[in-house]
C-alpha cells in the first residue's frame, strides 16, 4: 500500500509505510520552496531538477536499475523536446509491490519501440500535460498515455495560479477533453494493490499539498 501526493510542477511524493520517494524536488523553479529529500529517494528526470542532499537515501538522475527500500526503479534515456541530439531526460519505471508506475518528464512525445518496451506494461502513468512549448501538451500527453495503456493517469505540470512557470501552462481540463474518460479529484491517490485500481481509464487530479 502506498500514497501518491502532488507538490506542484513535476514534483510528486510516493510513500509506503517504510520508504519515501520524491520526483524532481527543485520546486524553486516554479516559485515554491525546494523540497528537501531528507530520508527519501530523490528521483530527477533532469539533473537541473535535483536538490542535492547528503541526507537523501539515494539520489538518482539518470538511466540504470536501482533497488532501494520498497522501490524497484529503472531509468530509461529520453530525448527532451528541445534536444537536437542526445538524451537530456530520463523516464522511469517504478515498481511498488505489484503496482507498476511510469514517470515521464519534459520529453519529446515520440518514444521509440525500445523505450516503450523498457517502460513495459504499467498501471499508473505520471506525466506533465501543460504544453506551452515547455513540456508535453494535451494532445501529445494523451497520445503517450494511449501508447503506454495505463488505466490510471496522474497529470502534473499544468496551470496553477500559485505557481510561476517559465511559460504559461494549459488548464488540466484541456488534457481531460483530449484524453476523455473519468476524472476524480482527491487529496492524494491511495493505492492498496494493482487489483484495487480502476479497470477503465481514470484521471486523478491530486490536490497540491
Amino acid at each position: 500500500m502506498f500514497d501518491i501526493e502532488y507538490k506542484g510542477g513535476n514534483t510528486v511524493v510516493i510513500a509506503t509505510k517504510k520508504s519515501k520517494l520524491v520526483t524532481d524536488p527543485k520546486l524553486s523553479l516554479v516559485g515554491l520552496k525546494d523540497l528537501e529529500p531528507k530520508g527519501m529517494v530523490s528521483l530527477s528526470t533532469e539533473p537541473r531538477f535535483e536538490v542535492p542532499s547528503a541526507e537523501a537515501t539515494l539520489a538518482i538522475e539518470g538511466p540504470g536499475e536501482y533497488e532501494v527500500g520498497d522501490f524497484s526503479i529503472r531509468g530509461i534515456p529520453a530525448r527532451r523536446h528541445i534536444d537536437t541530439e542526445g538524451f537530456g531526460s530520463t523516464a522511469y519505471r517504478i515498481e511498488v509491490g505489484d503496482v507498476r508506475i511510469a514517470l515521464i518528464g519534459n520529453i519529446d512525445p515520440k518514444l521509440n519501440d525500445e523505450q516503450l518496451e523498457e517502460i513495459g506494461v504499467v498501471d499508473i502513468v505520471i506525466l506533465p500535460v501543460g504544453g506551452g512549448g515547455y513540456t508535453l501538451d494535451a494532445t501529445a500527453a494523451a497520445h503517450l498515455v494511449r501508447q503506454i495503456d495505463a488505466k490510471v493517469v496522474v497529470p502534473v505540470h499544468y496551470a496553477d495560479k500559485a505557481l510561476k512557470y517559465e511559460v504559461p501552462q494549459d488548464e488540466l481540463e484541456v488534457f481531460h477533453k483530449e484524453l476523455g474518460g473519468d476524472i476524480e479529484t482527491v487529496d492524494k491517490l491511495k493505492v492498496k494493490a494493482a487489483s484495487s485500481l480502476p479497470l477503465v481509464s481514470t484521471i486523478y487530479k491530486l490536490a497540491r499539498g
